[in-house]
């Protein structure tokens, strides 16, 4: 059994100057403004719009994040409508297999400590939960069968495409204070890189 903590990786090299040109272009097509483009132009109209909530112009570009997470928070990105989704599945993936280690993955949960009793009897629950797993397959039970025992702590793949009004709104909903702790772990690292990286598109976002 392995237990990892989640995290995420951006699966595309991000060009700001490129997705701002894009943008810019196609806000202008607006009010026919295309002639007041030059250097600084973009960033300057994007500003206003989204300060006026005209954010439907920045959907003309988008990102595509690969989140390794557990089930449950899979279950919960995939609220979000406006998107892409490819998902590890659980139905053609035998974990039992060479190509997984013969062991399962999960997730560790950020809300308890290593030495708490919670932790100790979740970690014995997965414990049991692979070795019957592994006990049903060499039965040969067929994994599109067998997944009805896996946990929501299961480690799962998730490649998510949204365009950027999408991953305002995802951040929104999931680095808020409201939102379950183990989203917001993965959400809130995200969004302040792509502040860094993408600074006029995500300039308003705090939490």
């Amino acid at each position: 059994m392995k237990i990892i903590k989640p995290y995420y990786v951006i699966e595309e090299d991000i060009n700001p100057t490129e997705i701002m040109k894009t943008i810019e272009k196609a806000g202008r097509t607006c009010y026919k403004s295309e002639g007041y483009i030059k250097d600084g132009s973009a960033e300057r109209l994007i500003t206003s719009l989204i300060k006026r909530g005209h954010e439907s112009v920045i959907e003309h570009e988008k990102l595509t994040v690969r989140f390794i997470c557990d089930r449950g928070v899979s279950h919960e990105i995939v609220r979000h409508r406006v998107a892409s989704y490819s998902q590890e599945s659980t139905r053609y993936c035998n974990y039992s297999s060479d190509k997984f280690g013969r062991e399962l993955t999960f997730i560790k949960p950020c809300f308890w400590e290593e030495d708490s009793p919670e932790f100790k009897l979740w970690k014995e629950t997965m414990e049991q939960i692979e070795e019957n797993y592994f006990k049903m397959t060499d039965m040969g039970v067929p994994p599109e069968q067998v997944r009805s025992i896996l946990p929501n702590s299961l480690k799962t793949e998730i490649v998510t495409t949204m365009n950027f009004r999408e991953w305002r709104h995802f951040f929104r909903m999931r680095c808020d204070k409201a939102a379950h702790p183990q989203i917001r772990e993965l959400a809130a690292p995200l969004l302040y890189e792509l502040k860094e990286k993408l600074p006029v598109l995500f300039f308003d976002l705090e939490f």
